[in-house]
């Protein structure tokens, strides 16, 4: 298993770290494959979307906010149950098949890491499996 950190710099936010996982893959060889990426955090979540037009992540925490206000009363009491509920609604964990050396997502598509209580320092984990 291997860890890479990101630094976030906002309250809310995607961070995209699809280069990182890349560069894991080529570093350690991977030829075929598969990448498990999983977020330990609970305010945090993985998830793989549109990373050519910056606008499609502003519109999914636009819709993110809407559906789940920071604003409202929640009964946990530390003023992030809104982070809680959005990383539980997008998930810990993606899943990315490499083949040829090079992770098998769509031309636009790229993993983003989304950041619910930020800015935090942020660990993920990155699993190589071969076949």
């Amino acid at each position: 298993m291997y860890k890479i950190s990101v630094n976030t710099k906002k309250k809310t936010e995607f961070v995209d770290i699809t280069d990182k996982i890349q560069k894991l893959v080529d570093e350690q060889e991977l030829f075929n494959g598969i990448a498990i990426v999983y977020v330990p955090h609970t305010t945090a979540a993985v998830i793989i979307n549109e990373g050519a037009d910056p606008a499609v992540q502003c519109d999914i925490l636009t819709k993110l906010n809407d559906l789940v206000p920071s604003d409202q009363h929640y009964t946990h009491a530390e003023g992030n149950s809104d982070a809680h509920i959005k990383a539980s609604i997008l998930g810990s964990s993606e899943t990315v098949i490499v083949e040829d050396n090079s992770l098998q997502i769509g031309t636009w598509q790229h993993v983003f890491l989304f950041e619910g209580d930020g800015p935090r320092n942020r660990t993920i984990f990155i699993s190589l499996i071969s076949y």
